[in-house]
């Protein structure tokens, strides 16, 4: 999908970028910065939708130099409009944030993220995100996701994203 694969690719060259912005850490260390691509993929017949609130099971992966990890969970609009039938829908976060540990298996992205979120799709769209937020080990920023996806319907307001540990990658 061409409006995905541009913004993975955008995503993927802001990373790198941080990468090279990011202090180095001594291997024993375990705190530091995150930086890294989180990609996650709708779980097809997860969502529900009703109208002014929507919300569908998700599946992700965060890589970073260290590695990867897998993450399940939620993302939707709380509160806002989602006049949206999407059939397939990915994203991809550029992620930048201090985590206690960093280390892979820590799972420091694990928490809950709000912000604002817009998008369009006839056929083939896209969609913006801003989410900012964290859990007991991180405060993270995604500061921007792209998403693509195929259906139709417009969608926008106040926009969620969960995530826990899934299976080990």
């Amino acid at each position: 999908m061409k409006v995905f694969e541009i913004g993975k690719r955008l995503n993927t060259a802001a990373a790198v970028a941080l990468m090279f912005l990011a202090p180095a850490q001594d291997a024993a260390a375990t705190g530091g910065v995150e930086v890294g691509i989180l990609s996650c993929r709708a779980v097809p017949g997860s969502e529900t939708n009703w109208l002014l609130h929507s919300s569908v099971a998700v599946n992700c992966v965060f890589s970073s130099s260290q590695g990867k990890e897998r993450y399940r969970g939620r993302t939707g609009i709380g509160l806002g409009i989602d006049l949206s039938d999407i059939q397939d829908q990915r994203m991809a976060f550029t992620v930048l944030g201090g985590a206690s540990d960093t280390r892979p298996g820590a799972f420091a992205l694990s928490g809950n993220y709000v912000g604002g979120k817009a998008g369009a799709t006839v056929g083939v769209g896209g969609a913006v995100s801003a989410l900012v937020g964290g859990g007991s080990k991180s405060i993270s920023l995604q500061p921007l996701a792209v998403e693509g996806n195929t259906g139709f319907g417009v969608s926008g307001g106040l926009a969620y994203l969960s995530l826990e540990p899934g299976k080990k990658y």
